[in-house]
């Protein structure tokens, strides 16, 4: 079993985000190979940050991601790298992206900080969103 608490010369912390976001105007387009390359994208730039993805599902009109980073990295941060490197790269291998939206994702986001004892609420939730 993993250590609850990530430890290092300065800090002890176990914090996890769960964050969910939408492609502009809710459209469905995180289908036919997008989903796919969306979660290789994702996996890329947590392994870069040194984030680890706890929990994906990529439904096709959002996002649920269930990350843990340290406490330099804000959530802000998080969702402004992943979804500024996706959105160029998919848009380039999928240019049906460019016609359908002027950009490929909102804004917006949801975010909320996940403490141990929630965990495992939220990684069934978004194990279960596909049997909804």
């Amino acid at each position: 079993m993993a250590e609850r608490w990530v430890k290092n010369n300065k800090t002890v912390y176990n914090l996890s985000y769960h964050i969910i976001w939408c492609p502009k105007y809710r459209k469905c387009v995180l289908v036919n190979g997008v989903e796919k390359r969306l979660k290789e994208l994702i996996f890329e730039k947590a392994n870069e940050h040194n984030w680890i993805v706890k929990g994906l599902e990529i439904m096709p009109d959002h996002v649920h991601l269930f990350v843990s980073a340290s406490p330099i990295e804000p959530p802000a941060f998080i969702v402004h790298q992943i979804k500024g490197y996706s959105s160029r790269i998919l848009r380039e291998e999928f240019p049906i992206l460019k016609s359908k939206l002027p950009t490929l994702w909102t804004r917006s986001y949801y975010v909320e900080s996940v403490g141990h004892i929630s965990e495992k609420t939220i990684l069934k939730y978004i194990e279960n969103q596909k049997n909804k």
